[in-house]
């Protein structure tokens, strides 16, 4: 039995990009920046398996640490990835690291009110039933349910937003408005996307009663384009593994290439159904990824050091119970998809450089370097288990 494991830490970019300027993201650097804006800040077990050497490997410069007691003692590979895909979103990121690189980006709303075209909005609203929309601009899913999810439950017009990511996202009180009206709502706008060129479209199902106690909760579902080639999930699929998704991986993925899909909300509990999903594989071969979006989503948009901090040292004090599932050939792999820099200015993903740690039982220490593509964890994945290579990527198992 042998298990490739993806603990992927959505947004912990290491700096570095070359080709960051060209995004105006130039000196960002989600982890040195974290290190060095929060006291006391200490991942012994991310630091013994070469966090901190990636991040000099990616930017020239060393995260200050202060010690910790280490409690994973397994060897690793370490060093960054470097992004070939031509935007920086959630999902160039996660299809490049799967052997498939976004090489022209996606469309895009705009950022000002209004955002999105007037003809779609009627178009939607036509089809769903609805008599307008609230919102209509770039906001922080957090903040605008607390603006205008009173006026929401009193009018039942739903509220559209969106970021500088590729998407549309709607969001509607999970109770009042109906979650599966949501979902049928997102479904056609979905439809209605397509000529945009947009890669999601995303249901932020919400409860609370007032303004300051809405809360979103975990019913949250991307309606994503499919992969334009087969990704590393497909591939093992289709040679009988198992591709087990847990959180958004699925979502992200539009469900190709999955055997099976778990959902999962905070880092405790997605480190918890990971580590139970990695015992009930069993004796079979196959994936387990993981999105870890709060760093992301929690802390990475919202600006959010501390929160960030706390996030990842919470993280690394959970590596050490991933050993005591680990099969002799397991390998595990942690890595991000893009940056998203607590300390640099506006909202957005940063373009950075990525980690990527492989460890196990069996795995070689080695400094891995710079490697040219998030496509290299196909690559080795696909070495691992015997498949078909892809035309990007460069094994380094």
């Amino acid at each position: 039995m042998t298990k490739a494991i993806i603990l992927m830490m959505d947004s912990f970019g290491v700096g570095g990009a070359k080709d960051a300027a060209a995004f105006d993201d130039e000196g960002a650097n989600t982890f040195l920046h974290i290190a060095e804006n929060y006291p006391h800040f200490s991942v012994p077990n991310l630091q013994a398996l070469g966090l901190q050497e990636a991040g000099v490997i990616a930017s020239g410069k060393k995260a200050p640490l202060e010690n910790g007691k280490i409690l994973l003692s397994l060897p690793a590979k370490y060093g960054c990835m470097e992004e070939i895909s031509a935007g920086k979103d959630t999902i160039s990121g996660h299809w490049e690291m799967a052997g498939v690189p976004v090489k022209k980006d996606f469309g895009h709303f705009k950022l000002d009110y209004p955002s999105f075209p007037q003809e779609l909005v009627e178009r939607i609203c036509q089809r769903a039933g609805l008599s307008g929309i609230l919102g209509n601009k770039a906001a922080s899913g957090t903040v605008i349910i607390q603006e205008l999810g009173e006026e929401h439950i009193k009018t039942l017009k739903p509220i559209f937003y969106t970021s500088a990511d590729s998407n549309l996202q709607i969001a509607a009180h999970e109770e009042i408005f109906g979650l599966e009206r949501l979902y049928k709502l997102c479904e056609i706008a979905f439809e209605e996307v397509k000529p945009y060129n947009i890669g999601r479209v995303i249901a932020r199902p919400f409860v609370g009663n007032k303004a300051g106690e809405f809360v979103r909760t975990k019913n949250r579902h991307d309606y994503a384009l499919t992969p334009f080639a087969p990704t590393i999930l497909d591939k093992a699929k289709e040679k009988g593994l198992s591709v087990t998704a847990v959180g958004k991986i699925r979502d992200i993925y539009a469900g190709s290439g999955i055997t099976r899909a778990v959902k999962g909300s905070g880092l405790k509990e997605l480190w918890d159904v990971t580590l139970a999903e990695i015992k009930e594989m069993g004796d079979k071969d196959g994936i387990v990824f993981t999105n870890f979006v709060d760093f992301d989503m929690e802390w990475g948009h919202r600006r959010n050091v501390n929160g960030y901090a706390e996030g990842l040292m919470y993280f690394d004090s959970r590596l050490p119970e991933i050993a005591d599932v680990l099969d002799d050939d397991d390998i595990v792999f942690i890595t991000a998809d893009h940056g998203c820099d607590p300390t640099y200015k506006g909202t957005d993903h940063t373009r950075e450089c990525v980690p990527v740690i492989m460890f196990g039982k069996k795995v070689k220490a080695e400094n891995i370097g710079r490697r040219q593509t998030y496509a290299d964890i196909a690559a080795t994945i696909a070495e691992k288990f015997d498949l078909q290579p892809f035309d990007f990527g460069r094994s380094f198992l």
